[in-house]
């Protein structure tokens, strides 16, 4: 099940169709403890919309309104010894196997909703930076009370030059005007 936030409306996307729903607010829908099961009962006949998944995946909005983007950094082996690599030479390399290693995980705000872009969406690059690249990130989309309703996929840009140079200039390198894509949600 995908669900799409769309100028049509939102759409949810189905054992290959597509239906609209009745709510319309966004941060309502993502509220929702009960996603998954409410969205089911509305996958019927009477909701059903002409949309093919590749029509909605062309014409998505960011799936986000009022929501922040946080994220979680060194989350695996091999991006720690790539990051202790790349600080080698500012000295700051024992600094993510610090935070790798830690009891308490780094954790950071990355975004306000309005500065999140959407597929095909242009995301500006840090002028000051020689080596800025995309991270694909596994995206996650939680209620407000912390229970997980779905997952994405968001695209981090970073500006790996400046994080090399030294880790705590990390805020700077994934600071960017607009710094992060998000496609359509998946429903679990």
């Amino acid at each position: 099940m995908k669900l799409f936030k769309t100028s049509e409306g939102n759409i949810v996307f189905y054992n290959g169709h597509s239906y609209s729903l009745r709510e319309t607010d966004w941060d309502t829908l993502l509220n929702n403890e009960q996603l998954y099961t409410e969205l089911l009962k509305q996958c019927t006949a009477d909701n059903r919309l002409p949309f093919s998944e590749e029509e909605l995946n062309n014409s998505a909005h960011p799936p986000i309104k009022s929501q922040e983007v946080w994220a979680a950094g060194v989350t695996y082996f091999r991006s720690k010894t790539a990051r202790m690599e790349e600080s080698k030479e500012s000295g700051g390399s024992t600094f993510y196997d610090k935070v790798y290693d830690a009891e308490r995980p780094e954790l950071f705000f990355k975004s306000a909703a309005e500065r999140v872009r959407g597929p095909f969406q242009s995301v500006r690059i840090r002028q000051d930076s020689t080596w800025s690249v995309p991270e694909p990130e596994l995206t996650i989309v939680l209620t407000r009370s912390q229970k997980l309703i779905g997952y994405t996929i968001g695209n981090d840009m970073s500006a790996r030059d400046i994080e090399g140079e030294n880790p705590l200039y990390l805020p700077q390198a994934k600071s960017t005007e607009i710094p992060n894509v998000i496609k359509e949600n998946h429903v679990t």
